[in-house]
């Protein structure tokens, strides 16, 4: 029995007493992550601390690293197509909307001229045309 005591009163001295942070140094340490100065590995090992706690102190006081936040990392260049893409995109849908201004504005034309002339434009489009426009095409070409 007493060497079974010896051994778990050996282990207890080998424990690490338990430490507690103030919130201003857990503060302090997670604005210097922000800033660039330590990693979180670099910090762990500097004051012996497990990653996993200074984890917690950077989603609780971190306003970079909240939880349940992804953050993208892409290269420069990826972010630079990207912008020039979504430029392009904008470019093109004022485009869309310029040429459906002029489909509005033409059919509405067809529309009023049709009221105008009470003729079906629409209706009569694709027919054959009169010989008088006939000989004014011919007399363009010629030209």
């Amino acid at each position: 029995m007493k060497k079974g005591n010896e051994i778990s009163a050996g282990s207890k001295s080998k424990l690490r007493p338990r430490r507690v942070f103030s919130d201003t140094f857990k503060r302090q340490k997670v604005e210097e992550i922000d800033r660039g100065l330590y990693t979180v590995l670099e910090l762990s090992k500097l004051y012996n601390v497990s990653t996993k706690s200074v984890y917690r102190w950077l989603h609780k006081y971190s306003l970079n690293h909240q939880k349940g936040v992804t953050q993208v990392v892409q290269m420069q260049s990826e972010a630079h197509k990207n912008k020039a893409l979504l430029e392009r995109l904008a470019e093109l849908e004022r485009v869309i909307g310029q040429k459906q201004l002029q489909i509005d504005y033409l059919e509405q034309l067809v529309q009023i001229s049709s009221s105008e002339l009470k003729v079906d434009i629409k209706k009569n489009f694709g027919t054959k045309s009169s010989p008088t426009s006939t000989a004014l095409s011919s007399k363009k070409d010629s030209k």
